[in-house]
């Protein structure tokens, strides 16, 4: 047949048959290629969850990684490179490779498995074929033992403890003898943590008898405060009863009672529950506090009514031109007494809602009473009622102003409830100390006060120095200026 070059080219490139060339080795480097996808397809059938329980050896059966394995992969490796490669060359299949007794090549099996190359030698195919880094395979650690006794109840007290005080779950079920309960409650109480014995304290409230528990808890104290200041905190009231009937407290069993009067909302109910905490075995003192909170219920329960029909009826002036934001129940004594100072300042003394009554029935201190008198006036603006406040007679019918809070404080409250500076210069006057009624009137701009503060301490500098905070043309300006021209005051500076 007469053939062109062209087909006889494409007729022997064809051929499964070849000649021998030198270029065999290139065709063994395809074959090696092929031999490596072969290898890494087998990754696709393992799941990555297991990876790590995978172990991975040589071909003589050695652990990859070990130190005989490396010893002997570095001993291969720098062997008779040029032996090899004429083995290479005089193999024509695939085949041949399985009578190789170890790869002479600086590419080695077990390198395809680890994905990476050996120190020393150059890139491995897995680098050379695929941009991404093969999964290093290594073998899972096992647990220690000791791990798995966190699955156990085999814990010693000591031990559940220290487990306790690390956070760690653990189950007290296991302890059921009370002789077990209370080793494990003493060894809580030795590692002083009080997170740890209170977990320990609400498992044996849980499983022992009140009997038993209070009985244990008598002769341990630390437990027992901790036991105390637990149930304060829950409130669980009951227990702590009967806790302190146990132990014979009695002040504390009728202080724990008293607590009660918190979680009752009516105010009648209230009242009544407070009546019978009357005849609990307080202190004198704690007695004394009982018996006025009791009183001071029992009085705002009538001022209150009477005050909401006052209200709702719409005939006293003082509830139409301020009415009341907020009731007068369960209030404190110094916000009632301010409320019937605002609202029945005038009512006679025989009345429950009049001050005075207030003050004589619970004893409140002068200072108390004027303080929050002069705070209830002021905030009316009734300033001749804060005036008379101050206002006392001697036994020859003289008056005098007097006040127990110190006229200094009477200014500041005046101030803050915007009074006049006519009524402020008054009670700036009143105040004793010099620095501290200068600075009173310069502070409040109490002219007058100041003009002639220094007047009479003849000092010319801080008269001249004052005379710079005044209005130009005013009339204070020209009060100074004449005392400043004036020769009768013979100045100190």
């Amino acid at each position: 047949m007469n053939r062109t070059k062209g087909d006889e080219e494409e007729y022997w490139n064809s051929s499964k048959f070849k000649a021998f060339t030198f270029d065999d080795e290139d065709d063994e480097l395809s074959q090696l290629k092929e031999s490596k996808r072969a290898v890494n397809s087998l990754r696709d059938f393992v799941d990555d969850d297991d990876d790590d329980d995978l172990e991975r050896v040589s071909w003589t059966g050695e652990p990859v990684g070990s130190i005989s394995w490396s010893i002997k992969e570095t001993a291969g490796n720098s062997g008779s490179t040029h032996e090899g490669r004429e083995q290479l060359k005089s193999r024509n299949s695939f085949s041949s490779y399985a009578q190789l007794p170890k790869p002479t090549s600086t590419y080695s099996l077990s390198s395809f498995f680890r994905g990476r190359t050996r120190p020393g030698s150059f890139q491995s195919l897995s680098d050379a074929l695929s941009d991404t880094p093969a999964k290093s395979y290594a073998p899972e650690l096992g647990r220690p033992k000791g791990e798995y006794r966190d699955y156990s109840n085999d814990w010693s007290p000591s031990d559940t403890v220290r487990r306790l005080r690390k956070g760690k779950v653990c189950s007290l079920e296991r302890f059921r003898s009370l002789q077990d309960k209370l080793q494990l409650l003493e060894e809580a109480v030795s590692m002083h943590d009080g997170n740890v014995i209170t977990a320990v304290l609400i498992f044996l409230k849980r499983t022992l008898s009140k009997e038993i528990l209070f009985r244990e808890l008598e002769v341990r104290q630390i437990a027992l405060r901790h036991l105390i200041h637990f149930l304060k905190e829950i409130g669980d009231q009951k227990l702590l009863l009967d806790l302190f009937r146990f132990l014979d407290r009695t002040e504390e069993l009728a202080l724990s009672h008293y607590r009660e009067h918190l979680n009752i909302q009516d105010p009648d109910k209230r009242k009544e529950f407070l009546k019978t905490c009357i005849g609990l075995p307080f202190s004198a003192e704690d007695s004394a506090h009982i018996q006025d909170h009791y009183t001071l219920l029992e009085r705002q329960i009538i001022i209150e009514a009477n005050d909401r029909h006052l209200e709702s009826a719409g005939q006293t002036e003082i509830f139409r031109k301020h009415p009341r934001k907020a009731s007068i129940l369960n209030m404190p004594l110094v916000t009632t007494l301010f409320y019937s100072c605002f609202y029945h300042y005038t009512e006679a003394e025989g009345t429950f809602s009049s001050p005075v009554n207030l003050k004589k029935t619970f004893k409140i201190p002068d200072k108390q009473y004027v303080l929050t008198a002069l705070a209830a006036r002021a905030k009316l603006r009734a300033w001749n009622d804060v005036d008379a406040l101050f206002t006392t007679k001697n036994w020859l019918g003289y008056t005098k102003k007097r006040a127990p809070i110190g006229f200094h404080r009477v200014v500041e409250i005046l101030h803050k409830n915007n009074a006049p500076v006519q009524i402020l210069q008054e009670y700036v006057n009143l105040v004793e100390d010099v620095d501290t009624k200068l600075n009173l009137a310069t502070k409040f701009k109490c002219h007058d006060v100041v003009i002639d503060t220094c007047r009479d301490l003849k000092d010319r500098q801080q008269l001249l120095a004052y005379r710079s905070k005044v209005d130009k043309g005013s009339v204070e300006e020209e009060k100074i200026d004449a005392l400043l021209s004036s020769s009768q005051i013979r100045w100190k500076n």
